[in-house]
């Protein structure tokens, strides 16, 4: 009896220790292919085109954009409206010579409708000392970017290496002011202020951009942006949007910051956050090339779809010419008015259809 209970002992202890055994492959094999799917998930989030996972959220929210300043944070609260808004330009000597683009761009505020108030929420983002000088004489908001021995003082070409590096340090900048908690508004230094843009812009969108070709839908991601005007809400998503946008710039090495927005606006993981981006129609954001018909409602008119800084600013100063004849004329008279721009004269206007003329030979776009 003891032997055929200890015999019948010994079987279980065995078919157990067999079931154990098998348990321990089991699991051992689980954690094996649990380590292969997440390392193959997480090499994947390296591309900005992966499949959403969590890896990227944690590597976009974690990655910092630029280093806190004091400087900055004194400059744009001095700047910022009630809400924490702010206007933002840069400029480079280039464009800081007299009577050149900066003081067309600051003339345009002065002609402009409700819009002289608002030069005291322009803050000037210089990128040389020179430049720096030049909006001091001229305006109180200055602020002098660090570009890390990037000289960015002449005119950087369209998609010179000059051009893509300052491209890619404004994306950073801006991202670093959302970080900051200001939503800002940023302009090109060659667009004219006709209007005060604040009641156009929608109420519900958290990334508002500007077209140099728009087709008539402002949420239809297959317009044609253009960032050099942008309206931007601070918030998480706009914050973790500034972010993956700069990571994106490594898959494509050779593209500037308008052209990667166009590959990634349609990203799932943009839709994932709920990001809500609106673009600005040309009625009320203009430009060379695609012209606001209607003096009535014309906000901004920009020098895009333009080629060489001497082209752009004879043309801009024919629009504050047009600009100035039409606000001459009686306010009874100027709802029936068809008045209609004289320019591009000098510019070069690209073919519609084109996502970027090479109209940006110019500093910080």
């Amino acid at each position: 009896m003891k032997d055929s209970g200890s015999s019948g002992g010994d079987a279980a202890a065995g078919g157990g220790g067999s079931h154990l055994l098998v348990r321990r492959v089991m699991q051992m094999t689980m954690v094996v292919v649990a380590f292969v799917v997440v390392w193959i998930l997480m090499y994947n989030s390296s591309s900005p085109f992966a499949i959403p996972v969590f890896s990227r959220y944690i590597t976009t929210r974690d990655s910092t954009m630029i280093s806190y300043d004091p400087e900055l944070e004194s400059v744009l609260k001095n700047a910022s409206m009630e809400n924490k808004t702010v206007i933002i330009t840069t400029l480079n000597d280039a464009w800081a010579e007299p009577n050149s683009i900066f003081d067309i761009f600051l003339k345009s505020f002065h002609l402009g409708i409700e819009t002289e108030r608002l030069l005291k929420h322009l803050v000037v983002i210089t990128l040389d000392q020179k430049a720096h000088a030049r909006c001091q004489a001229l305006h109180p908001h200055c602020y002098q970017l660090e570009t890390k021995g990037d000289n960015f003082t002449k005119e950087a070409f369209f998609m010179t290496q000059d051009y893509l590096k300052m491209m890619w340090r404004r994306i950073q900048f801006l991202g670093s002011v959302l970080e900051m908690g200001y939503s800002f508004v940023f302009t090109d230094t060659d667009i004219m202020w006709l209007r005060n843009p604040f009641n156009e812009f929608y109420n519900d969108g958290d990334f508002q951009i500007a077209c140099d070709f728009y087709n008539g839908n402002s949420n239809d991601l297959n317009n044609l942006p253009n960032g050099g005007f942008t309206y931007v809400k601070s918030n998480e998503k706009t914050i973790w949007f500034y972010k993956f946008w700069l990571n994106s710039r490594k898959a494509y090495p050779k593209m500037h910051d308008q052209d990667v927005f166009n590959k990634i606006k349609m990203n799932p993981l943009i839709q994932n956050i709920k990001l809500k981006i609106r673009f600005l129609g040309t009625t009320h954001f203009g430009g060379f090339c695609q012209p606001s018909k209607e003096f009535n409602q014309v906000c901004t008119m920009h020098a895009n779809c333009c080629v060489g800084l001497d082209n752009k600013v004879n043309d801009l100063k024919i629009l504050l010419d047009d600009w100035s004849k039409y606000m001459a004329l009686p306010n009874n008279t100027k709802p029936n008015v068809h008045a209609s721009w004289t320019v591009p004269q000098s510019c070069n206007v690209v073919e519609t259809g084109k996502t970027k003329a090479d109209d940006d030979d110019q500093q910080f776009i």
